[in-house]
């Protein structure tokens, strides 16, 4: 059914990628998703006056999405500084490797987790924290983190800047940049004789050359 309505839309080009029950995401559903990264409250007149289509079908569309799990969920994005959490830091953890289920439990119960994710490589997960100052943090590893017995090691680094946070990229974002990268073709200049702009070099073959001449005698 979510296919249907899918197709049965205003659709674009590009391939279609298909999620969740079977939606396919096609080059409006980008947009719609591009708009709502910008301004996730926006009304859907203002959505379809932007990506160019219908209220009926920017309606459509975005109730599909919704349905069929590509949009999860909306909510607001506070400024941490103002809500009294200051201080970012990452503490990477490697974990005891029969005592997983132990440490997924622990880390439940810790309010200033913000992010926490598998890793490959010398540690086996990474978790980011949100506290109101260093001590916060230092307690927290020293006093919470060593004491969990899945716990066999840490190491602590501290944000000193967030640089770059988007709400989340689509494959569309990469589309875009590379045709931004790619030089544009230079239009002919006007006032060019015989197709050749002004301040170009045209050469002529011998052969060519030599017909021209004897046209004039």
């Amino acid at each position: 059914m979510m296919s249907e309505i899918s197709r049965n839309g205003v659709g674009g080009g590009g391939q279609p990628g298909r999620i969740g029950i079977g939606l396919e995401l096609d080059d409006i559903h980008m947009k719609i998703l591009e708009v709502l990264r910008e301004n996730g409250r926006i009304s859907v007149a203002a959505l379809a006056d932007r990506v160019g289509i219908s209220r009926a079908n920017a309606y459509t569309r975005f109730e599909a999405l919704r349905a069929d799990g590509a949009i999860k969920r909306f909510t607001a994005e506070i400024d941490h500084v103002r809500a009294g959490l200051g201080i970012t830091a990452l503490i990477f953890v490697t974990v005891r490797q029969q005592m997983w289920k132990q440490f997924r439990a622990e880390l439940a119960r810790m309010p200033e987790v913000e992010y926490c994710a598998i890793t490959t490589g010398q540690h086996d997960a990474m978790i980011q924290v949100r506290v109101s100052d260093v001590a916060a943090v230092h307690t927290m590893v020293t006093d919470r983190l060593a004491n969990i017995p899945a716990v066999k090691a840490t190491e602590t680094v501290f944000i000193l800047d967030e640089v770059l946070r988007r709400p989340y990229v689509l494959p569309s974002d990469r589309d875009r940049d590379r045709d931004r990268a790619r030089p544009a073709r230079r239009p002919a200049q006007e006032g060019a004789q015989g197709g050749v702009p002004l301040g170009k070099m045209r050469f002529v073959g011998a052969a060519e050359g030599r017909a021209a001449l004897r046209k004039d005698d």
